[in-house]
């Protein structure tokens, strides 16, 4: 397998500032701190952990919306981390995104075939081609070619984010980062989203960045998960050996809150105490041992490293992993 994206210890710090006259800074919010993860082309890899973990600017740096602190980025085996000018215009080609909300995400004031030419347009598509490419993206999301002349008010929130996706396909991308595409739809429409983009996956070889905070969702797409927690990685491995044996107690306290669909087959829940600490004045040691129900002194001094847990290549920090695995086993 051929790795399309590598993140080397990715780090996004947005600097705390005082003073109106002269300002100067105080601290900084550490929404990525030193995160490290491969995607094989074609693979999806699920990032999960709660609200506020960094999942999001994890994805936005990854595309250079915004710049990394620090950390080194690899696409297609060409580092992208310091990119600029007309190079990093040409890679957008390659890297695209579906965002979360898509009423937000459309300019109400265009069509749906505005929307989706502008891209084409932006890097010289003739316009007969562009008719030709927007009536086959409508088809392949699910949509009619009548559909085009419409308004993003005129769609239900299911159809506006297969337009969402129509458009980040526009440009034949390689890799598109999903920031939580399915979390704003309702619950029975968030399957056939899902469906959809797995079918286009294999139809045309993408590559997924699959961001959520339901862990319930990614199961389903994802070849490979990373568990992110307060700007970490906490675990990182494949879908099945994560879901059957996870290692870190915050993975098995989001696994705990995942539904039941079997009625009469009894859960545990672990609830996790106290509020995610700020990212702005994290723990010292462990960032998990706050809320961790295993915790001990060496946790609250020592900050533990990714190491690997498992035959599989399974990944988890916890100064702990098998007393816990023995205690959740």
């Amino acid at each position: 397998m051929t790795t399309l994206l590598e993140v080397k210890d990715l780090e996004k710090h947005f600097p705390i500032t005082r003073g109106a006259i002269i300002p100067h800074k105080v601290g900084a919010v550490k929404a990525v701190d030193g995160i490290s993860f491969k995607v094989e082309q074609g693979k999806t890899l699920g990032l999960v952990g709660e609200s506020g973990c960094g999942k999001s600017t994890t994805g936005r740096t990854i595309l250079k919306l915004t710049e990394p602190t620090g950390g080194h980025i690899y696409f297609d085996g060409q580092e992208i981390t310091h990119l600029k000018g007309e190079k990093l215009r040409r890679l957008r080609q390659d890297m695209q995104l579906i965002f979360q909300d898509p009423f937000a995400s459309l300019n109400p004031r265009m069509t749906v075939e505005q929307i989706i030419a502008e891209p084409l347009k932006v890097f010289g598509m003739h316009k007969e081609e562009r008719q030709k490419r927007i009536n086959y993206l409508l088809e392949v999301v699910g949509l009619s070619s009548y559909h085009k002349e419409r308004y993003p008010h005129e769609f239900s929130g299911g159809q506006r984010q297969r337009v969402g996706i129509a458009r980040a396909l526009a440009l034949e991308p390689k890799l598109i980062i999903c920031d939580e595409p399915v979390s704003a739809l309702d619950v029975s429409i968030q399957a056939q989203v899902v469906n959809l983009m797995e079918d286009l996956q294999k139809a045309f070889g993408l590559t997924y960045v699959f961001i959520a905070h339901d862990l319930g969702v990614v199961h389903h797409i994802s070849d490979q998960v990373a568990v992110m927690y307060l700007g970490e990685i906490v675990e990182l491995g494949s879908y099945d050996e994560l879901y059957a044996h996870p290692k870190h107690p915050y993975t098995q306290a989001l696994l705990s809150a995942i539904p039941e669909a079997n009625p009469h087959r009894k859960k545990e829940r672990i609830v996790l105490k106290g509020d995610v600490p700020s990212p702005a004045t994290p723990p010292t040691g462990c960032k998990f041992h706050t809320r961790c129900p295993f915790a001990e002194q060496r946790c609250r001094l020592e900050k533990p490293t990714m190491k690997v847990v498992s035959l599989t290549g399974q990944e988890a920090a916890c100064h702990f992993v098998e007393e816990v695995s023995d205690v959740v086993g």
